[in-house]
């Protein structure tokens, strides 16, 4: 990409990578940088009782998204820590040997990074595989727990493809066998309605910059009610957060994250409805001009509202990326590691097709999209396909 282009004048379409901040997130933030910099742990003066009066009403309004108690709440430096806390804080690394998780071949890297660590240190591990849509098979799951299963790690919604995971069936499976289940909720806050005491879940890992917060924060869930959920903490220190997760509270980022929390939730029915509209435009007007095109994933109905993951028959994603970067900014179907790409293992477990996998783009919609911008990139894309096919 020129160096030249400013970034501000590029068209963002990856919002499941993460989000802009919100204005009013950033306005809450702050003062607690400069005039209320107080330890939330120094209780003993009024610089730390206001740091603390601040995040306990930020942990109040986190609970208040997912249906939880303000004391269920942990702060975390983000989802991959909340996933790994929830893993090795149920099963500690020294006791690993002998016990059973239960996840998907689907996850976010967090949870499949730790459950390959957890196989390493002698534990056994059941990758569960997904449907077309990027759903488990449900009665699988129920046949999958064992005597010597601890936990079920089922993501919420899929990054790549949008899928949404009935949590309710699963946390109703877990607590007929009495098994833990966390779910890893980043993508799905905000977008769907989660209810942690309905849905029977005990665990589950948030993020704030997936809702237009701050990054380097997030949070877990940890369930205080029958069945209570105990964890041994894997970061020591001077005992915050209940003796969970030690280390100095990011009290700025706290406060952007109840914020966060508080808008998300007062304007999730509107801000779905626009990414519907958006989502359902896209799709037709791309069908249209581009007559190869396929959806990977569920329906537009059953997914995710502000995601796309789309399969170019062809033509290689990263080609198409780099053909357009320099006025949008989405992502492919394939991670890259360092200088290595590799397919998506989301659409290689889905379609076992590595064509399908390299030659996908995700497009994940944001509040500040219009059908003006889409259009825009439905043009470029559309031209971008034509050269690219020629040149093939």
């Amino acid at each position: 990409m020129s160096e030249n282009i400013p970034v501000e004048d590029i068209i963002y379409l990856d919002h499941h990578a993460t989000t802009p901040m919100d204005p009013e997130v950033l306005e809450a933030m702050i003062p607690y940088f400069t005039d209320h910099f107080g330890n939330a742990s120094s209780v003993d003066h009024l610089h730390g009782v206001d740091a603390g009066r601040a995040v306990a009403n930020a942990r109040s309004s986190i609970a208040n998204l997912i249906n939880a108690e303000a004391k269920e709440i942990i702060f975390t430096s983000g989802a991959t820590e909340s996933d790994n806390l929830a893993i090795f804080g149920l099963i500690p690394y020294e006791d690993v040997e002998g016990k059973h998780i239960i996840t998907s071949e689907i996850e976010h890297k967090a949870i499949l990074e730790s459950c390959s660590y957890f196989a390493k240190l002698g534990g056994e591990v059941t990758y569960l595989p997904v449907n077309q849509h990027g759903i488990i098979d449900y009665e699988q799951l129920e046949r999958s727990i064992q005597e010597n299963t601890r936990l079920v790690t089922i993501f919420a919604a899929n990054n790549e493809v949008g899928s949404i995971h009935d949590l309710s069936k699963i946390g109703e499976i877990t607590r007929k066998h009495g098994v833990f289940f966390h779910t890893d909720a980043v993508q799905a806050i905000g977008r769907v309605k989660i209810d942690v005491r309905k849905d029977k879940i005990d665990m589950l890992s948030i993020s704030a910059h997936k809702i237009y917060g701050p990054k380097g924060i997030g949070a877990l869930f940890i369930s205080k009610r029958s069945p209570r959920v105990y964890l041994t903490p894997i970061l020591r220190g001077g005992g915050q957060e209940g003796n969970v997760r030690s280390g100095t509270l990011n009290v700025p980022g706290i406060v952007g994250f109840g914020k966060a929390a508080k808008l998300i939730k007062r304007d999730m029915k509107s801000m779905n409805t626009q990414f519907r509209d958006l989502q359902a435009y896209l799709w037709e007007k791309l069908k249209k001009r581009i007559p190869d095109l396929q959806l990977n994933g569920p329906p537009l109905e059953t997914r995710l509202p502000q995601n796309l993951n789309l399969y170019i028959p062809g033509i290689e994603s990263k080609s198409v990326i780099q053909m357009l970067s320099k006025r949008f900014s989405f992502s492919a179907g394939s991670a890259c590691t360092t200088d290595v790409v590799k397919p998506s293992h989301v659409l290689m477990s889905m379609y076992g097709d590595e064509n399908r996998a390299y030659q996908s783009i995700r497009i994940g919609l944001g509040k500040s999209n219009s059908r003006e911008e889409l259009d825009m990139f439905i043009d470029s894309l559309v031209k971008g396909y034509s050269l690219l096919q020629n040149m093939s």
